[in-house]
């Protein structure tokens, strides 16, 4: 992977309804140090909120089946939600695949196109 190609999954994971708002001023912060020398720190702080940030399927399942899920989601989506996590989990997915963690997964794996 370039470093272009994982800027269009940053952009891509930063625009997921699922993306929390700590990731995403991280993301900014890391777009507008993109070519500086402070490029290194914000890529290493992107890569940490990010490792706090993508939620496992162990930590998904539980969720998709609390109360929040239904206060979110309403009964019908968090059913469909629960029922997508139970999947994720019996297929042996370690990580959630919602458009925010998926993108987050595979920029991890090259993080050191980030921080070279």
């Amino acid at each position: 992977m370039d470093k272009q190609t994982l800027i269009e999954k940053i952009k891509a994971m930063a625009a997921a309804p699922s993306c929390c708002a700590e990731l995403k001023a991280a993301v900014k912060n890391y777009f507008d140090a993109l070519g500086t020398a402070n490029e290194k720190s914000a890529a290493q702080n992107l890569i940490a909120e990010l490792e706090e940030d993508i939620t496992t399927v162990e930590d998904l399942v539980p969720f998709a089946h609390s109360e929040t899920a239904v206060q979110i989601f309403g009964a019908e989506g968090a059913k469909k939600f629960a029922a997508h996590a139970d999947e994720l989990k019996a297929s042996g997915a370690k990580y959630c695949d919602c458009g925010a963690c998926a993108p987050g997964v595979e920029i991890l794996n090259n993080k050191e196109i980030l921080l070279g």
